[in-house]
């Protein structure tokens, strides 16, 4: 089992044969950056400087082939070949680094949102847990596999609000909409991820949301709108019916605090006439945005969103690093998995 030095804390770690080099950070409870943990977000960007490694598929958007030339990798798509020594790519924007914690937190509250989204909203046994906007945290159930949701509630509130899309075939997700109720207990460890509000940016902002992925956003323009962020604000929310969509009251609400935010909802696949937007939502932004040099770009979603999505914005010229993506992956369903893990 190879050890990999990571330079940024100076601290040494081994690699279990076959993981990851974030794999196994995260196993020792680094809080190394990070997103969707599956070679398509690009959060995980890291320098390579020594050693030899494997280097898994990934998509072409969170690493290019002149990254891979330079000397960068994914950690979470990196498997070393023996010793190594690593750098994450610092983040001059990134928020106060929050510890990581463990507890143990009651239901409270459960509302289906839509026909396979459920608020689950829990209440800790102590302070409550501190995060970043748009940031995640794992929930564990007993006797079921731990799966990672983001936090669709404002940093500091007594109650946490996760947003749990019901996985045709995921364990933990079919538990908690049948059997998770008031009074049950899970444990939360948290806070992660990367994709978070960067509360210093003065340029404007684009939102994008497709399905449960509206959870970190929601939290994020929360997050904006509390701080007094004023910039220009556009806010995408992509389905596929009607019946998809969801939190748009609440959308409206934190628009009509906001001097200068619009709220779009867009149908890929609508089963009746609507007055909705139509189409692909990465169309509708490519559609309406001329020049994104200068913004900042929030996105979670499934992972064919925000491909498409990736593309259009950094063609339209937005910078690499202003992109904080949240994939929303669904883990094999055949491994005892198939739950949606967002990974921020």
């Amino acid at each position: 089992m190879p050890d990999v030095t990571l330079l940024n804390i100076g601290r040494t770690i081994t690699v279990p044969g076959g993981q990851t080099i974030l794999s196994a950070a995260l196993n020792e409870g680094i809080d190394y950056p990070h997103g969707c943990k599956s070679g398509r977000c690009g959060n995980c960007k890291t320098r390579l400087a020594g050693g030899e490694v494997d280097l898994l598929d990934h998509s072409r958007f969170a690493l290019t082939p002149e990254e891979r030339e330079s000397g960068l990798i994914l950690a979470c798509r990196t498997v070393p070949k023996g010793p190594a020594s690593v750098a994450w790519l610092e983040d001059e924007d990134a928020a106060t680094s929050y510890p990581l914690r463990e507890l143990e937190a009651e239901v409270v509250d459960r509302e289906l949102l839509t026909h396979d989204i459920l608020r689950l909203r829990l209440k800790t046994s102590c302070s409550p847990l501190r995060f970043a906007p748009g940031q995640y945290a794992t929930l564990e159930l007993p006797g079921e596999p731990a799966r990672d949701y983001s936090m669709a509630s404002v940093p500091g509130a007594e109650e946490l609000e996760f947003h749990v899309r019901r996985v045709p075939g995921g364990r933990t997700s079919a538990a908690i909409h049948d059997r998770l109720r008031v009074g049950d207990r899970v444990r939360v460890t948290g806070p992660r991820g990367s994709a978070h509000l960067r509360s210093g940016h003065t340029g404007p902002i684009l939102v994008v949301a497709g399905g449960s992925g509206l959870a970190p956003i929601l939290s994020i323009l929360e997050g904006a709108v509390g701080q007094g962020m004023r910039q220009p604000i556009r806010v995408y929310v992509a389905g596929r019916d009607e019946r998809d969509l969801y939190g748009l009251d609440r959308l409206a609400e934190l628009a009509a605090r906001h001097n200068d935010m619009t709220v779009v909802p867009v149908l890929s696949a609508p089963s009746t006439a609507t007055a909705r937007r139509t189409g692909f939502v990465h169309s509708a932004i490519r559609a309406d945005l001329e020049d994104l040099g200068g913004w900042k770009c929030y996105t979670a979603g499934p992972p064919v969103m925000m491909e498409a999505l990736t593309e259009v914005v950094l063609g339209l010229g937005l910078q690499r690093n202003d992109l904080h993506a949240d994939v929303f992956f669904t883990p094999d369903v055949e491994q005892g998995a198939g739950d949606i893990a967002a990974a921020g």
